[in-house]
């Protein structure tokens, strides 16, 4: 398939200051069409190189535009989605294989990530935090303290976590769907949710994803911008003094996903990121008349009015007391 060159090379950039400190990395426009987090990073490296922001200690490594072709077509992907099954390999075929073959080593040299993203319908901005620590065999984890404590000093009030183990869960009931044949395509694979985080996750390090608002919110690239910098002090890679940590965040944990059966399937209504919802209220209905209903008292997320068939539709989460 086509990488189209002129898309490459890679492009990452690096401010080292003159002592040792965390290895911190900033990413944006993983998805193509989310760009609060290019130009958040765009406005902060003007003040770098203006030397109105100095890099005291440590490194801050600085990604724009993680997927130059879904960017420059100004859409989510360019052949695939970047941030599912995200892992080396050695037959690039597609061009998120590419990118994936330059950015996993990229994360893999660093201890801390902070992507950058936004959504398709409205609601507030939050963060995407890790598991608790744990040695299960999906997603191992021991440094959750120093995530949770990133989390806080971002400015956003909201977090959600549970996401590798739904996705888990969702692709399960995938293949349990699918025509055998298929069950080696790449969205059937159980490892599918493994994105930018969960990938930092694997090689040792925290990450975290900030989801700063709707795509076309005009107050998005601010939020991105202003986590950078809370981020940049709370790690003591400034001199700015640190910032504020909120001591109580809403917490959600997702439980589960529900793909698209059809393209026909639709629902009930306009549904907007952590509506709220009662158990048994009516979500949506398939196009083979069977009813999607809340299976709890919960909140419903991301939802996509325009997924295609076996993608995510919805997520559902319940209420959590990790952050609170």
């Amino acid at each position: 398939m086509n990488t189209e060159p002129n898309l490459l090379p890679f492009r990452s950039i690096q401010y080292v200051g003159a002592r040792p400190g965390p290895r911190f990395i900033v990413m944006g426009a993983v998805h193509g069409n989310e760009t609060c987090g290019t130009r958040a990073i765009e406005r902060l490296m003007g003040e770098l190189d203006r030397g109105e922001l100095r890099i005291a200690q440590g490194t801050l490594t600085l990604v724009p535009v993680c997927n130059a072709k879904a960017y420059a077509h100004g859409r989510r992907i360019g052949d695939r989605n970047l941030n599912r099954a995200l892992i080396p390999t050695d037959k690039p075929v597609q061009f998120e294989d590419h990118v994936a073959n330059w950015l996993c080593p990229l994360l893999r040299a660093h201890e801390l990530l902070l992507d950058l993203h936004s959504f398709h319908s409205p609601g507030q901005p939050f963060v995407m935090v890790g598991p608790h620590n744990n040695q299960g065999a999906l997603e191992p984890f021991a440094h959750a303290a120093r995530e949770e404590a990133l989390a806080r000093s971002l400015g956003v009030s909201r977090a959600v976590d549970g996401w590798l183990d739904t996705y888990a869960r969702g692709v399960h009931r995938r293949r349990e769907r699918a025509d055998p044949a298929l069950a080696e395509t790449l969205d059937l694979n159980p490892l599918y949710g493994v994105g930018t985080t969960e990938y930092m996750r694997s090689q040792g390090g925290c990450a975290l994803t900030l989801e700063c608002g709707q795509h076309e919110d005009a107050n998005a690239p601010e939020v991105g911008y202003r986590a950078i910098r809370n981020a940049l002090a709370h790690l003591g890679l400034t001199d700015e003094p640190a910032p504020p940590t909120l001591r109580e965040m809403e917490t959600l944990t997702l439980v589960d996903v529900f793909d698209k059966r059809d393209p026909q399937d639709r629902f009930a209504r306009e549904w907007r990121s952590f509506d709220p919802i009662g158990a048994g209220e009516l979500i949506g209905t398939h196009a083979d008349g069977t009813p999607a209903t809340a299976p709890a008292d919960g909140w419903i997320v991301f939802p996509n009015a325009r997924a295609d068939a076996r993608q995510e539709w919805y997520y559902f989460a319940t209420a959590s007391q990790r952050l609170a």
